[in-house]
């Protein structure tokens, strides 16, 4: 019998690729060269297989985003590895995602929301922080409202009204918005870490 993971990343590859409206439980049955009925023995709905999903995701960012960020490492190696997994996650995002979440999978969204407030917050928070008292980021800033606006700098990278995807190309506009904010946050010990690690 299938398993339910082969499900779920077999949707996630679909709906990367295309969105998650336009992805229907035939397309995923066939992509995965199952029956529709296979999949209802896992899923009850489309939306019940997107809320697994999302859950499945955000779990696996969470690992991967604290597997770098420690209590005792150097905050600006952190930071450096931060921008090449957040390059990593950003290369498989497609921006219709988002917007298919958010309008046609309320329990999806909500579980993409707590995530983004929750967690980003406040693994950012606890970064600047640190690089505050390793004198990397300048004293002076609100590190929770630092955090707050990084975290939805991200989402405005995505936003195809601000940044049209036909103009855009989506990394470049998410490295430029890091970039802001890196050398924006950091002391001129932290921007000389900066400089070197180009």
């Amino acid at each position: 019998m299938i398993d339910k993971e082969r499900v779920l990343n077999g949707s996630e590859a679909l709906f990367l690729e295309a969105g998650i409206k336009s992805v229907t439980m035939d397309d995923i049955a066939r992509h995965l060269g199952i029956s529709k009925k296979t999949i209802y023995q896992h899923f009850r709905d489309k939306n019940e297989l997107v809320t697994a999903l999302v859950k499945k995701r955000l779990a696996d960012d969470e690992a991967m985003l604290c597997s770098i960020i420690s209590d005792t490492g150097n905050m600006m190696d952190e930071m450096v590895e931060l921008t090449k997994c957040t390059g990593e996650i950003f290369s498989r995002v497609n921006p219709a995602v988002l917007f298919d979440l958010q309008k046609y999978h309320h329990e999806g969204w909500m579980l993409y929301l707590k995530f983004k407030t929750g967690f980003m917050v406040n693994i950012i928070g606890k970064l600047l922080k640190k690089g505050i008292d390793q004198g990397y980021i300048r004293p002076e800033i609100d590190t929770r409202i630092i955090a707050i606006m990084r975290v939805n700098q991200i989402e405005l990278g995505f936003n195809a009204s601000v940044y049209p995807h036909a103009e855009f190309n989506l990394w470049d506009v998410q490295l430029q918005l890091l970039n802001h904010f890196n050398y924006g946050v950091c002391t001129l010990k932290g921007i000389a870490v900066l400089n070197n690690a180009d």
